[in-house]
């Protein structure tokens, strides 16, 4: 059942991609409000496939790339559609849930058994640590997403002719705005995840720092942040410049998350 579900959720998100792409080649409203509805019941339905594997293994899958692309998916998504509704920005959802789409598309092609976990990290440290992480990673992506947006904007009007997408995108003060509100809901978080994440290793492995390849990672990930973070609030970067460090921001989260996870070997890595 989980495995169905959970392709049931890769087809709604896939639609839901290619309607937010077309809405934002097309001045059709209709489209835009479909393709939230159908972004929502894939979200509905991917929560139900989590919690059906959760039953199923009695215990929170974390310890494969299969379940944690799952999730990011699952917390990018949830956090996007609370964004949409507030800003009213259905365009963001057109760079958004490719993100999410290719996020569990990869997650399909991978091995999905179900493995026991450690009684060690079967504790809220771990859970909190997790969701923490996931949540971070969302509102970063969503940043990123916003910068994308920022610099095409951006470029539309230097050339001075907008054209047909000028008008689906929000203005660049409130693209600027989005983007540092993520950031600043999504820093603190990654940081409790990093302190949680240290004892759970204090408990699991009798230190709170080895030097594995994923903290030392997230330490740069929390690092580059940290200084966007600092330039935007004692320095006022904002705009192009900000938009573009967003953006180096998310290739190092990307390689921190997915490249550290499978090509270094650690206590992270999975196998």
């Amino acid at each position: 059942m989980a495995k169905i579900l959970f392709y049931i959720t890769l087809i709604l998100y896939g639609a839901a991609t290619l309607m937010y792409l077309y809405w934002l080649l097309r001045t059709t409203i209709t489209t835009g409000n479909i393709a939230r509805k159908v972004l929502l019941s894939g979200f509905i339905v991917h929560i139900l496939a989590i919690l059906h594997r959760f039953s199923t293994a009695n215990h929170l899958q974390i310890t494969n790339m299969h379940d944690s692309l799952s999730f990011f998916g699952l917390a990018l998504v949830g956090i996007y559609l609370v964004v949409e509704h507030r800003y009213k920005v259905t365009s963001l959802g057109s760079f958004v849930t490719p993100a999410a789409f290719l996020a569990m598309l990869g997650s399909s092609a991978l091995a999905t058994e179900l493995h026991p976990l450690d009684p060690v990290l079967q504790n809220a440290w771990v859970y909190s640590h997790t969701m923490l992480a996931f949540s971070s990673y969302a509102l970063f992506t969503i940043s990123g997403g916003t910068a994308v947006m920022y610099l095409i904007q951006s470029h539309l009007l230097k050339i001075k002719y907008p054209g047909h997408m000028f008008q689906k995108l929000p203005s660049l003060e409130k693209l600027d705005d989005i983007s540092h509100r993520c950031l600043n809901f999504g820093f603190p978080m990654l940081t409790v995840a990093i302190i949680t994440g240290a004892l759970v290793a204090t408990s699991t492995w009798g230190s709170y720092w080895s030097w594995d390849p994923k903290q030392t990672w997230s330490l740069i990930t929390w690092l580059a942040y940290a200084a966007l973070l600092h330039g935007r609030l004692a320095m006022g970067w904002r705009g192009k410049r900000a938009a573009l460090l967003s953006l180096a921001g998310i290739i190092l989260l990307l390689f921190s998350f997915v490249g550290v996870n499978l090509w270094f070997p650690g206590l992270h890595a999975f196998k």
